[in-house]
């Protein structure tokens, strides 16, 4: 080394990440463990064999045993801030107890004070989430043993740990603080823009028509799935549901065009399928429609029809009176964008009897993770069977409550009932 030079030493990352000392898993998107220090492996008494390819929860489920046991539901909230905002999340301590190697069945009482910092790629994504550990369980434990009264003073370590637990709970409540005020202003900015895109005049004529719309937990109110009502003349009207891919202000935005643009060619067109067919042409130029899906029913009150046409979209269901469901699939197509070159889309018929149901939802209603898609629509058209006898906003509110979605899902939920 020359004076007067500095030189950057050639640093081995991977060393440093073995070495230290504060327990660190590193995990993927999809909360699989990719990588992990030794001090992890001591605390938890597992091996990289152990834990490399797990998907973390099924490494470290909830104590069964314990039925006020939260650490699954309370990491994976942490854990899905840090991917939704791109930001470092502190939780507070957490009780998580863990798997005893040796004994199968068997959990051991563990508190832990944790951190998840995000890792972001060139592009600004999360590519990784680096979940930081500090095991507090003997502190924990000892603040117990104090409570009840023996007297014991705190060890040199478990000063330490108090002095951290201290810093953690006020760094916390300021952060708290911070993400209640963006939040207030947040929802309240996205609820009114989702409002004023899913404003819908010629609905508010049609008292025999029920919408629900339940925006993915945690996505502010503002998500892509949309519906809309479409007067046209005397006795004819079309109803259309449409799910943009993703979440958030984006989705919503790509949403308010699609929507627009699909209630413009539906007046314009001459059925579904044409509506659909300028659709798919306008997507291809607006970023962020790309497999967007989307379908459209024409009921004419005249003939007792429904004519419809489908661009990727689940089928909906024509719910008879007497409880039987008829799918609504003979004109399904894929979805808007998907093809470079113009081709006509598929358009079909099918006839209804007064006092039948148009049911029309986006699949956030019928889709479960791990699942065939025919599964849901087997319990979609169950309970709807079920439900035949009620009114389109009685059977809203029951089908969400029947599929266990009432309070939201997962997915955004679009569902438009109509008596036909």
């Amino acid at each position: 080394m020359r004076i007067g030079r500095s030189v950057t030493p050639d640093i081995d990352h991977s060393a440093l990440f073995a070495a230290t000392p504060s327990p660190y898993l590193v995990l993927t998107p999809d909360l699989v463990i990719v990588d992990v220090n030794e001090a992890y492996l001591r605390a938890t008494g597992r091996t990289r064999a152990d834990l490399i390819g797990q998907q973390v929860f099924d490494a470290f489920p909830d104590n069964p045993a314990d039925p006020g046991a939260d650490g699954v539901k309370n990491l994976g909230a942490s854990l899905g801030r840090v991917l939704a905002t791109g930001e470092a999340d502190t939780m507070a301590v957490q009780k998580y107890d863990i798997p005893v190697v040796a004994q199968p069945g068997v959990f051991e009482e563990r508190w832990w004070s944790p951190v998840n910092t995000p890792v972001k790629n060139a592009d600004g994504r999360v590519a990784w989430i680096i979940h930081r550990v500090e095991d507090v369980t003997a502190f924990m434990q000892s603040r117990r043993f104090r409570s009840r009264g023996d007297g014991r003073r705190m060890t040199e370590r478990e000063e330490g740990m108090e002095a951290e637990l201290y810093a953690r709970a006020r760094e916390l409540q300021r952060l708290n603080e911070e993400l209640r005020a963006a939040h207030a202003r947040e929802r309240e900015v996205a609820v009114t823009l989702q409002e004023a895109m899913l404003h819908s005049p010629d609905l508010a004529r049609h008292s025999d028509v029920a919408v629900r719309y339940l925006p993915a937990i945690g996505s502010l109110n503002v998500c892509g799935d949309w519906y809309d009502t479409v007067d046209l003349t005397e006795g004819r009207f079309t109803v259309a549901v449409g799910d943009v891919v993703g979440h958030g202000l984006e989705a919503a935005t790509v949403m308010g065009m699609l929507r627009s643009a699909l209630s413009a060619a539906s007046r314009a067109m001459a059925g579904p399928a044409g509506a659909l067919e300028v659709l798919g042409m306008y997507a291809r130029s607006v970023d962020g429609a790309l497999a967007a899906t989307a379908v459209s029913v024409l009921v004419d009150t005249r003939s007792r029809l429904l004519v419809y046409s489908s661009a990727g979209h689940p089928p909906p269901v024509l719910l008879h009176r007497d409880g039987t469901c008829e799918l609504l699939d003979q004109a399904t197509d894929p979805p808007l964008g998907a093809r470079p070159e113009h081709v006509p889309r598929p358009q079909a018929g099918a006839a209804y009897r007064p006092g039948d149901t148009l049911v029309l939802y986006t699949d956030g209603l019928i889709e479960r993770r791990d699942e065939d898609i025919d599964t849901g629509l087997a319990r979609l058209t169950t309970a709807l069977s079920d439900l035949a006898g009620l009114g389109p906003a009685r059977l809203a509110d029951a089908l969400l409550a029947r599929l266990g979605v009432a309070g939201g899902a997962s997915d955004d939920i679009a569902l438009v009932v109509v008596r036909v």
